[in-house]
């Protein structure tokens, strides 16, 4: 037992320090120390987080009667109890102390007490990079059933503390027989003022944000084989590169991946914001082209592609998927472009998965760090829909010596799947099922000097146990450098009406 003499001259001590506390918790004086790191939820044992992060909420992750924690750091400490929920206040004055003191740590305490015994775990650090990160992020919410799939909303976060609002709410045009579904927002260079997402079914159109202006545009055409679905804002040009695609989905009853989403067929278009232009940029019959992403220079595309020969005898191309849908694999293109003339150059190979590992793999989402140096892509056996596959990673190219490398730091053993870039390069967020392998939720990793990883941690709730208690996916986590300030009834209006219709041209004007 650590029935230390000088407990209370060292907790003494700490009373000149600048002291926070909920409901004036008291460390225990007498406790047994123990060999382990406290189970906690979330797991922030070992952690790296940005500078301007909301505080890090957790809870004990075993049975106890009562727990105190401490956050220490310089001449600043935060003691909370039952749950450890620092005010935003108090979470600043730590984190300046943690900066200031040139360690760039805060070692945090646990104690439980059971059964009137107290015990200590082994102490453990986060460490506060210098390195902010972008104070918004957005994400899309959907519950993980096709009966409400209607009940879908574009939320944003304020990374900085814990203030959420809704972006857009689908079903405040939705009217249950005359449904719809939103999906894939983006923007320009994490700017909140220049966006878009996409509508299907009732209503369905695209809706552009810029610089104040919205405008709704009918990017059906009989030249392309649906409207735009996976976007690619250029870096600085009024132009977007989409995916246009036919997906459809299969149940499957015997697989872990209970849920096949295919694209039967699927092409490249460029839109021209100005001119309402649209063009074909990628259409080969015997390749289905998804997911395409700029390079921050501007100058080149990339995206993913899967050669698939189809079978004349089977007429439904759906069926036909399906009877290969484990042997569809993706590989990752490039396309250089000129912004002068707004000319694609031909396809080059960047990475063929497809004759990776033992039988092949499948690679998706390319995004390219602000630097230009990495690329960062999702890869899992087959298919082109990770987030139902529960062996999808992260991975990394390195461009300029071309080494690829599974990111073990960052992976967990469930679905890793749709990821993002800061704008400083220094983090990027990605969506996981490391919880409990059902729902998926943000989580944030910084990138060192040598393109190593640090531990992932969560995105914080003012509530440690929130996510546990939400029963929604957050889908498409993107950073953004404010807040969307459109209205939601601002957009709903806007999709009530008529769409501009795009004009179809073998080349854009320049």
């Amino acid at each position: 037992m650590s029935n230390h003499p000088s407990a209370s001259l060292f907790f003494r001590s700490l009373l000149p320090l600048l002291l926070f506390t909920a409901c004036s918790p008291s460390l225990p004086k007498e406790y047994d120390d123990v060999a382990a790191q406290p189970p906690i939820y979330p797991d922030y044992v070992g952690v790296t987080i940005p500078s301007n992060i909301a505080p890090l909420t957790f809870q004990l992750d075993v049975d106890a009667d009562q727990m105190v924690a401490r956050y220490s750091a310089g001449d600043c400490q935060i003691v909370c109890a039952r749950k450890m929920k620092p005010t935003l206040r108090a979470w600043r004055q730590l984190i300046a102390a943690s900066l200031s003191s040139g360690s760039s740590q805060i070692q945090v305490d646990v104690f439980a007490q059971r059964s009137r015994q107290w015990i200590h775990y082994s102490p453990f650090s986060i460490t506060v990079s210098p390195d902010s990160i972008d104070p918004w992020l957005s994400f899309r919410l959907i519950a993980p059933s096709y009966v409400t799939y209607e009940a879908l909303t574009i939320n944003q976060r304020c990374l900085e503390n814990y203030s959420e609002s809704v972006i857009y709410d689908n079903m405040l045009c939705s009217r249950e027989v005359e449904g719809q579904c939103i999906n894939c927002h983006n923007y320009q260079q994490y700017n909140p003022q220049r966006m878009q997402f996409h509508a299907r079914q009732h209503h369905g159109g695209t809706v552009i944000a810029y610089d104040g202006e919205l405008k709704k545009v009918n990017m059906s055409n009989d030249s392309i084989i649906s409207a735009g679905v996976y976007p690619a804002w250029h870096p600085w040009m009024k132009l977007i590169v989409y995916s246009t695609n036919h997906t459809s989905q299969n149940f499957l009853t015997t697989s872990r991946d209970k849920i096949e989403v295919f694209d039967s067929e699927s092409d490249l278009i460029a839109y021209d914001i100005d001119s309402d232009e649209v063009t074909n940029i990628e259409n080969r019959s015997d390749e289905l082209e998804v997911f395409p992403a700029w390079a921050p220079d501007g100058r080149t595309l990339y995206y993913c592609s899967a050669h698939f020969v189809r079978n004349p005898s089977i007429e439904n191309s759906h069926v036909d998927i399906m009877s290969r849908y484990d042997s569809i694999r993706y590989n990752i293109y490039s396309k250089s472009f000129d912004p002068s003339t707004k000319q694609f150059g031909p396809r080059r190979a960047v990475l063929i998965a497809d004759s990776l590992m033992s039988g092949g793999a499948s690679a998706l989402l390319p995004r390219i760090s602000p630097d230009g140096r990495y690329m960062l892509f999702s890869m899992a056996h087959h298919g082109v829909f990770h987030i139902w596959h529960h062996d999808a990673d992260l991975w990394m190219m390195d461009l300029q010596t071309q080494e690829i490398r599974r990111l073990d730091e960052v992976n967990s053993p469930d679905t890793e799947s749709y990821h993002s870039w800061s704008a400083n390069g220094k983090w990027i967020v990605f969506s996981s099922r490391r919880d409990d392998g059902m729902f998926t939720r943000p989580f944030f990793a910084h990138i060192d000097g040598n393109g190593h990883f640090s531990k992932p941690f969560e995105l914080p709730c003012a509530d440690p146990d929130y996510h546990r208690q939400f029963l929604k996916n957050y889908n498409i986590p993107e950073l953004m450098s404010g807040p969307v300030t459109y209205s939601p009834h601002d957009f709903a209006r806007l999709l009530k009406g008529e769409g501009k219709p795009v004009k179809y041209v073998r080349q854009l004007s320049h």
